[in-house]
């Protein structure tokens, strides 16, 4: 599972040729969330208040980015990465 981004802890990533809908992982300490690129929503999981405020702020900021990945991701070619949260 490529890694698309990494900041403050929290590990952003994908499967290849992954099932819809388009989605990514993140992950922070033993925790693991997966959310649904489209809607911004958890579809599974669970983080922390601030780690998913984080989260979010940076889904937000890169959404099209987080698209064009699972578009590359599902073809089976590496996705992109990811500038991190500043």
């Amino acid at each position: 599972m490529p890694e698309l981004s990494r900041f403050y802890g929290i590990s952003i990533r994908m499967y290849f040729a992954d099932h819809a809908p388009p989605h990514f992982h993140a992950l922070y300490g033993e925790e693991e969330v997966v959310i649904d690129i489209r809607r911004l929503a958890i579809i599974r999981g669970n983080f922390s208040p601030r780690a998913f405020g984080l989260l979010m702020e940076w889904a937000s900021i890169h959404q099209d980015d987080l698209l064009t990945a699972w578009d590359q991701a599902v073809k089976a070619q590496a996705p992109m990465k990811i500038a991190p949260l500043a």
